[in-house]
């Protein structure tokens, strides 16, 4: 795969994906939920924040570098969970982590990963952590669980936003189905749950959610590992507490891209309310919409130590494999670098609310 030249930007890797993919498993990795509101807000969201840069500040010691759980993060940045990138390249989750590595990224690897969560350990040199769907079985999320701790993953991400998949009319559309020779290996040794009886008299409610995950099981989930725990798709800071009191150790503020539920807020709306409720007690990052450098300062400022990035890793890996997410991640270390020199703020911990421009003025 060759990268085109003209690829310069996020967004540019966007079009290309487009350009390229079947348009099944476009509607399935592009969808978003119901008619895509949430999905158009998180990047509106982002582009309605203004700056306020600061002049002739001396960046002779400037480092985008700090330190999440006792590790070294070379940029606030990660790759967000995302399931069977081998729908778009035949060494899937592999290529992705090879590109995470030579970046020096931290790689979140989806239960649903098309790659066993061995394997992708294995082919990394950079810290990993798991992305956990709480299964139907305790017995079988600790199964989980533990292989994660034992190929050497550093924290576990358990998704709380999805406990029934978002109604995806593009994907319905496109009438995506997985290929034969592309599946979510890790679950490989549970039973499928199989579809539920439409007698039960309720799609849903009947059924889906006879084993959904309540807090109770995150308060479980963290005593039974020494890793620390993060919720992932916490959108309300009334569940701040709720959190706190299980046990997690992180937060990540996230509407799952848009995926999920339709019409809910963006994520850089609600980080601000969801910081102040966190009051430091724990670490928060954010995904949903992050295209851009000066969208990594917008979120450091107003209280996130990190923030994730999803599609655009698939996008980026469809376009150009390897190389291609190297690339993508590159373009993203350079855009926030040079959106730290142009506001004056040498470190991350300069990087606070003072650089937002606030509405009617300054």
């Amino acid at each position: 795969m060759q990268i085109p030249a003209d690829t310069v930007s996020l967004r540019d890797y966007e079009y290309r994906f487009h350009e390229k993919v079947d348009p099944a498993i476009r509607a399935y990795i592009a969808g978003a939920a119901a008619d895509a509101v949430t999905q158009r807000e998180n990047g509106a969201a982002f582009e309605r924040i203004r700056l306020m840069p600061r002049a002739l500040v001396d960046m002779s010691k400037a480092s985008a570098r700090s330190e999440l759980f006792g590790e070294t993060l070379e940029y606030p940045i990660l790759i967000a969970p995302t399931a069977y990138h081998k729908l778009v390249h035949p060494d899937g989750e592999l290529a992705t982590v090879q590109g995470a590595s030579l970046t020096r990224t931290w790689m979140t690897v989806s239960t649903q990963a098309s790659v066993t969560l061995e394997d992708i350990a294995n082919a990394s040199t950079a810290p990993l952590w798991f992305q956990l769907y709480v299964q139907p079985r305790r017995e079988h999320t600790l199964s989980l669980v533990r292989r994660a701790e034992q190929a050497g993953y550093k924290a576990i991400v358990v998704t709380i936003d999805a406990p029934v998949s978002g109604i995806r009319n593009a994907e319905q559309r496109a009438a995506f189905r997985l290929p034969g020779d592309v599946r979510a290996v890790n679950l490989a040794a549970f039973p499928s749950t199989g579809p539920v009886s439409a007698s039960l008299g309720s799609p849903v409610f009947r059924g889906m959610l006879d084993h959904a995950p309540t807090w109770g099981d995150i308060a479980w989930l963290c005593h039974q590992t020494a890793l620390p725990v993060l919720v992932k798709g916490l959108l309300n800071p009334a569940d701040v507490k709720p959190a706190l009191d299980a046990g997690v150790s992180g937060i990540v503020v996230s509407n799952h891209g848009g995926r999920t539920l339709d019409t809910v807020p963006a994520t850089i709306d609600l980080l601000p309310a969801i910081t102040s409720a966190v009051g430091g007690a724990v670490p928060i990052l954010l995904d949903g919409g992050v295209r851009r450098g000066t969208d990594i300062v917008k979120a450091i400022a107003f209280g996130a130590s990190a923030v994730l990035v999803g599609q655009p890793v698939l996008h980026a890996l469809a376009v150009g494999g390897m190389p291609g997410v190297v690339h993508m991640l590159t373009l993203l270390q350079t855009e926030l670098e040079v959106a730290m020199a142009l506001l004056g703020r040498p470190t991350l911990q300069d990087i606070d609310a003072s650089l937002l421009l606030r509405p009617g003025g300054v």
